[in-house]
């Protein structure tokens, strides 16, 4: 859009994203390449995904202990 004349501005308005929403994302992709940005993402998802399970075992353990506790 740029190489056709466009400003920044109606880039962004066309995309519907705001200047601050671009700023951020360069900052934390700007260097990589699409590839690692996607496997960053599936990492990001599945150390989500291990924190949940991790906070279901811990929740699972001390429901545990306290029904042995009340024996």
């Amino acid at each position: 859009m740029l190489t056709v004349g466009k400003t920044i501005g109606q880039v962004f308005q066309a995309l519907e994203m705001s200047e601050q929403t671009f700023h951020r994302w360069r900052n934390q992709y700007g260097g990589m390449k699409a590839q690692e940005a996607k496997r960053l993402r599936e990492l990001e998802e599945e150390n989500r995904r291990l924190k949940k399970l991790l906070a279901e075992a811990e929740l699972d353990k001390a429901i545990l202990k306290e029904a042995l506790r009340g024996n």
